[in-house]
């Protein structure tokens, strides 16, 4: 978001999956908790249940709580304008833009000797001392509480790097077993996405935003009880002294990758698209929450629209592996962005009110809406990312695909700022509503320019290879030690422990 000795063959747990009856609805409801044993057993039980901690509560349910507790402090309790929200919210996503950082640490810098266990126990206190902070304190300044918010989202942000090169140890462990290692991680975000957006709303009606940010200390205190529970051999007599040279070893190749002409480009394309289509987020949520002409609604109807558009997004990512995952990048990326183009005028009719004169329901179609959205941005993210992953040398692959995730985070920051610059030159404010059309246009034909810079983009599929053989062969990393690296968590019982083996 470990590493042990070898398990048993994956034949094995394969063979045990398909020993198992196959008959009608058991299939359907048992087939997958015989996958999850599966893993459990292929990968120990261990590693499974850091996974699904960090992506499916840390991430997942608790940047669902989190994403709508933070909409409703900004408006109801620090009472700030939408221009300045979605200011705002591009400052607590800040933590994400430095990613590489974070990940060149994890690698680089041993604490006392451990390169995972401190920095998930890091992640965890971070992330409760903030959430606690933000949670008790009444009437605290702006400032305050963008630091604690900004602290909250780090501690999110290091946990997501550190259980990342977890599950790139054991992918290159279990080779055979990367794609389901992938689905573990996507479908526990995804499960946990849908049941935070579930009952987001509803707790923010209840306990209110901060009490909601009271509630997200939980997933922070499983995050660091993952790092209690992580097992890694400690490395004695590390030469400190050479880590300014990693350092600098892992910059030059990062800086000699991103020259090359079949890198930069993709990223230049990745940065612009991303900024080019305008966040104007915040404007949407207080014109639907608090304009008199608009739809009012409730807490509880703006969670469940989220919770909808996040089945969106898992169906743009299924319509993606089965039908797309092999069309040229330019093609699905010319059509992903013509289609965000178009879904993009739904809102402009939701703002206009023209649902309603065709006889639609707010509710109804700003569930369409936000599905639609979802679903497309899913279609156009999945080919960013296998590029991004094609993009990545040998050596640094997980420092610089954290690169590369950061320039796409850096695109969303930049659509975030200007989209706050947008609401504030046209005058949207939490009482005039009156210029959002003009905000929604002016996006929607923005959206359009990233169609002429396609030419950045690869021509070639997802199946072929787009580095050169220089590129592809950079080290930094000694693989020896690496090699070494023995990461796993460790048993809550240790007969469970020996019976998982």
């Amino acid at each position: 978001m470990g590493e042990e000795e070898r398990l048993p063959t994956q034949r094995d747990g394969a063979e045990e999956i398909h020993s198992k009856p196959e008959n009608g609805a058991r299939t359907c409801v048992c087939g997958p908790i015989y996958w999850f044993r599966m893993l459990a057993k292929e990968l120990h039980w261990s590693f499974v249940f850091g996974v699904v901690i960090v992506y499916g509560m840390s991430q997942g349910l608790g940047g669902a709580l989190a994403m709508v507790g933070t909409e409703y402090y900004m408006k109801d309790v620090q009472k700030v304008q939408p221009s300045d929200a979605q200011f705002y919210s591009g400052i607590t996503s800040i933590p994400w833009i430095v990613k590489p950082i974070w990940g060149l640490l994890t690698d680089v810098v041993p604490v006392f000797g451990y390169h995972r266990k401190p920095y998930f126990l890091f992640a965890g206190f971070m992330g409760v001392f903030a959430m606690l902070f933000v949670s008790i304190h009444k009437e605290v300044h702006i400032v305050l509480a963008l630091l604690s918010l900004t602290a909250g989202s780090a501690s999110v942000a290091i946990a997501d790097v550190t259980v990342d090169a977890c599950v790139a140890q054991k992918s290159g462990i279990h080779p055979s077993l990367a794609a389901d290692i992938q689905s573990l991680c996507a479908l526990s975000a995804a499960i946990g996405s849908l049941v935070g957006f579930s009952f987001s709303g509803i707790f923010v009606h209840l306990i209110g935003p901060q009490g909601v940010f009271g509630l997200l200390t939980i997933p922070a205190w499983l995050v660091l009880l993952v790092g209690l529970l992580l097992k890694e051999n400690r490395i004695s007599n590390f030469p400190y002294e050479q880590m300014n040279q990693n350092f600098l070893k892992a910059g030059k190749s990062m800086w000699k990758t991103l020259k090359c002409p079949e890198v930069w480009r993709p990223c230049l394309y990745m940065y612009l698209s991303f900024s080019l289509s305008l966040s104007i987020s915040e404007g949407m949520f207080y014109w639907a929450t608090d304009s008199k002409d608009g739809p009012s609604f409730s807490k509880e109807i703006i969670g469940y629209v989220m919770a909808i558009g996040s089945i969106g997004s898992l169906l743009g990512a299924i319509l993606y592996q089965y039908g797309l995952k092999n069309c040229p990048f330019r093609d699905l990326l010319m059509w992903a962005q013509i289609l965000s183009c178009l879904s993009g005028m739904l809102d402009l009719a939701l703002v206009l009110r023209w649902n309603l004169k065709l006889g639609i329901p707010d509710y109804f179609f700003v569930v369409i809406d936000a599905s639609v959205s979802q679903l497309i941005g899913r279609l156009k993210w999945m080919p960013l990312l296998v590029l991004s992953s094609k993009l990545c040398p040998a050596g640094i692959e997980g420092t610089f695909f954290a690169l590369l995730m950061s320039i796409d985070n850096f695109g969303l920051l930049t659509s975030s700022w200007f989209g706050g610059l947008l609401l504030r030159v046209l005058k949207v404010t939490r009482t005039e509503f009156g210029n959002l059309w003009v905000a929604v246009l002016v996006r929607n034909l923005l959206r359009i320019s990233p169609l002429f810079l396609l030419f950045l983009v690869p021509k070639g599929d997802p199946n072929s290879a787009i580095l050169s053989d220089e590129v592809l062969n950079l080290k930094v990393v000694d693989e020896e030690n690496r090699e070494n690296e023995n990461v796993e968590l460790v048993s809550l019982v240790r007969s469970s422990d020996s019976d998982g083996r």
